[in-house]
């Protein structure tokens, strides 16, 4: 049976960490929201999963994950869920653990970067907050960029099995979500990412092998991969780059 996928159709977001991951499994997954509204789909067949009363462990957002009877949500859980059924994450315990570890500290960097340009409130547009996202973005591009990108480079550095890989000598989905990471720091502050990237070299190789495995390519050249946008989390607006 496949895997139903529930994220909105016309953005990366976080559903992209997912994506990603069931590319790489090479796993046979649905996009809910990109098929038709007279097939169940689109982004209303989204809502309707959110507003169900008769589910037990309610999701508070997408991305949802559907595997037969089990729904999962947050990106990390659902990431941790596929890592073990797909051999996209070690089967040490220990290891596993530091996985997810790498995995939520991901999250909080790509929750930072949305956080540039929505800084008071997501429900306000980013041009009733810009002077705060100028404020924000510049502490984000001189401090947090250059911290989270050496915390990984440090990581990289360190992994007793080589330096390719997040953790152990294998492809786990945290390399995948560091590589989506990148790509959207670069798409949102180029200038700065790539600033940022010669000093950690190890972090822009990885980048680099991630896009070249077989599968993560034919999935960035396919019509399934969702171009950045700016409805999304990494938006590029110029000003916000220095």
């Amino acid at each position: 049976m496949a895997y139903e996928l529930y994220y909105w159709s016309g953005i990366q977001g976080r559903g992209e960490f997912v994506r990603l991951a069931l590319e790489e499994a090479g796993a046979d997954y649905i996009d809910i929201a990109r098929k038709p509204d007279s097939q169940g789909g689109g982004d209303t067949a989204l809502m309707a999963l959110l507003e169900r009363d008769d589910i037990p462990h309610p999701p508070f957002a997408i991305p949802v994950l559907k595997d037969g009877d089990i729904l999962i949500g947050q990106t990390a859980v659902i990431l941790l869920y596929l890592g073990d059924r797909h051999q996209l994450a070690p089967r040490d315990e220990v290891k596993r653990l530091w996985t997810h570890q790498i995995q939520l500290t991901i999250a909080d960097l790509v929750a930072e970067a949305h956080d540039t340009h929505h800084p008071l409130s997501a429900a306000l547009y980013y041009e009733e907050q810009k002077p705060e996202a100028l404020r924000r973005a510049e502490y984000f591009r001189k401090d947090r960029i250059p911290r989270f990108l050496g915390w990984f480079e440090e990581i990289l550095a360190r992994n007793p099995e080589g330096d390719r890989h997040l953790v152990g000598k294998a492809i786990s989905y945290a390399d995948l979500s560091l590589f989506q990471t990148v790509e959207g720091l670069l798409y949102a502050f180029p200038r700065s990412t790539k600033r940022t990237l010669k000093h950690v070299p190890r972090v822009a190789a990885l980048h680099h092998a991630v896009a070249q495995g077989p599968r993560i390519r034919a999935y960035l050249e396919s019509d399934r991969r969702v171009a950045f946008n700016e409805q999304g989390i990494f938006r590029h607006y110029p000003e916000l780059d220095g």
